[in-house]
């Protein structure tokens, strides 16, 4: 194989060329550090925490596809991937996985030593989930722990502890997480159903638009709490509501459970997390 196409199939293994999950992850994480700062957080602590969310993401994507190798050949969306087309080797994935891991690890040894401690879990996290799936019928609500580490991280590094508004905000995208990750799974819920693999959609089946509506409602509920103990203001409000609407207009994507308006749905909650996080510096600019 070509050195270009390796380096081709080693993006795609850590999804440079699919920066939703990335985007999902990075929204919380700096409304944390700019809830944690009360405005303009430190140019240090933000730079370490934006390199650090593109590299623990692709490092979740990448133990994700080595866990799921076996079974990814049967699912209609992600039979492509590099370890099952035989383009990457599961040594060379799980290589690539311990490289990226430690330079994350280093930057975090940059901070202090409730971030490092912090970061631990969080590896041990992001390692754990992707078997949650052959374990419990709810591997989105692990995985919107996972998410959601970086809030208390941030906090941590910018504060040196993390109060409970930061616990707020946590639950906020655990909540958030738990729905839009039920909308992915909407679009993979027959072919998991053949291979065993387990989900929220599938647990929730014929109630799966009100689960999901459920948690949108206790997200919004959070995104509040949190916004209220930052004594934030109205320009924070209409992010809320901005929210709200996007929230809406996914209810009514998923409305018929068909693979592509599931998918389209869940893609459009990163402009949610986009304008709540644009709204929550601009209310502190005003």
């Amino acid at each position: 194989m070509l050195l270009r196409d390796k380096l081709h199939a080693y993006a795609r293994l850590m999804r440079i060329d699919r920066p939703i999950g990335t985007l999902l992850l990075m929204w919380p994480c700096m409304m944390a550090l700019v809830l944690a700062a009360g405005g303009m957080p430190d140019i240090k602590v933000l730079v370490i925490f934006v390199i650090g969310v593109v590299l623990m993401r692709a490092n979740g994507c990448i133990i994700n596809d080595y866990a799921d190798r076996k079974l990814d050949a049967h699912v209609e969306r992600t039979k492509t991937r590099p370890l099952v087309s035989g383009e990457v080797t599961p040594k060379q994935a799980l290589t690539l996985f311990v490289v990226l891991g430690l330079t994350a690890f280093s930057l975090v040894l940059m901070l202090n030593p409730l971030v490092v401690q912090l970061s631990v879990v969080g590896i041990i996290l992001t390692i754990m989930y992707p078997y949650m799936k052959r374990v419990t019928n709810m591997p989105q609500m692990f995985l919107g722990i996972v998410w959601s580490w970086s809030i208390p991280m941030a906090y941590a590094a910018q504060l040196g502890e993390v109060p409970v508004e930061a616990w707020w905000l946590f639950a906020a995208n655990w909540c958030w997480t738990v729905a839009y990750d039920t909308m992915y799974a909407m679009v993979d819920r027959d072919d998991d159903l053949k291979v065993g693999i387990k989900s929220t959609a599938i647990l929730f089946g014929r109630f799966d638009r009100q689960w999901i509506g459920a948690f949108q409602l206790a997200a919004l509920a959070c995104f509040i709490m949190a916004g209220l103990s930052a004594e934030r203001g109205l320009v924070y409000g209409l992010g809320i509501v901005t929210f709200i609407a996007f929230s809406s207009y996914q209810q009514y994507l998923i409305y018929g459970r068909e693979r592509a308006p599931c998918f389209k749905a869940f893609l459009n909650n990163n402009w949610a997390g986009f304008a709540l996080f644009v709204a929550l510096g601009a209310d502190y600019l005003v």
